[in-house]
């Protein structure tokens, strides 16, 4: 199965010299445009994007700046890989399909991730499907671009290194965190743990939590029903553990979540 780039995505011209004008972009989709890496206040925070301005300039030259609706696919498990996306606003699914048609969503992708990086690497089809959960700007950059680009620039090939190195550790700490735990309750406890930490709440007295996910999404991560993420959720509310406050989750009690996360 084959995904074409949709008709509804915006896409913004580059000069001559490969870099797109203008100061700020909004696009149909609400997102404030990043129209040149080479300006990009995130740049030095990110793995792949913090290169040398001479491989940034040649990057800017081969790269399709574009902006992307929710739930937009990407690429899908199984395609020939077309080239490599470039994450720079938004949040994307990365999931695998079983034959009886059961999802697993192994990671949400943030900013500066490059995803379809190993797939365009080797050649192989791209081994899960990205879906955007948010608006996303995208850079995408053919395969044969891409290629060509590592060839003259070692100090990219580096990044790649560091960035498959980074996928692996995560792969890793995915298959821990499923296979090694003892219940779907110390696997969500995980999760919120996870999330709280990602967004420097950890250290607050009541972290907060935004679920941008739905429950059947919650229970694709953690490899359970949708119907037991709900009352996971019911029991931990129940027992003041957690407070919901629109679509924010309070972390009432750490101590008990860190309990459960270690116990199940």
């Amino acid at each position: 199965m084959f995904v074409t780039l949709r008709s509804d995505m915006q896409t913004y011209n580059r000069g001559p010299d490969g870099i797109t004008r203008g100061c700020h972009v909004l696009s149909p989709y609400g997102l404030d445009i990043i129209e040149s890496c080479l300006t990009c206040k995130m740049r030095a925070e990110r793995i792949f994007c913090d290169l040398p301005t001479a491989a940034l300039q040649s990057f800017e030259a081969i790269k399709y700046a574009t902006a992307y609706p929710k739930g937009a696919v990407l690429f899908v498990e199984g395609q020939a890989p077309r080239g490599i996306f470039v994450l720079c606003k938004g949040r994307v699914k990365l999931s695998i399909c079983a034959s009886d048609g059961k999802t697993l969503i192994l990671k949400i992708a943030e900013p500066g991730e490059v995803l379809g990086l190993s797939a365009a690497v080797s050649g192989k089809a791209y081994e899960l499907t990205a879906e955007t959960i948010d608006p996303c700007q995208v850079n995408f950059v053919k395969r044969d671009d891409f290629l060509r680009f590592l060839k003259e620039h070692s100090d990219a090939c580096f990044k790649v290194a560091e960035q498959l190195s980074d996928k692996y550790n995560v792969a890793c700490h995915e298959v821990r965190s499923l296979g090694l735990s003892h219940s779907a309750a110390e696997k969500l406890a995980k999760l919120l743990i996870e999330w709280s930490s990602r967004n420097g709440e950890s250290q607050k007295q009541e972290p907060r939590v935004k679920l941008a996910l739905t429950h059947e999404e919650i229970a694709q991560m953690i490899g359970t029903s949708r119907e037991t993420v709900t009352r996971l959720f019911a029991d931990l509310k129940k027992r003041q553990i957690l407070q919901a406050k629109g679509s924010t989750l309070v972390i009432r009690n750490k101590a008990a979540l860190r309990s459960l996360a270690t116990t199940g």
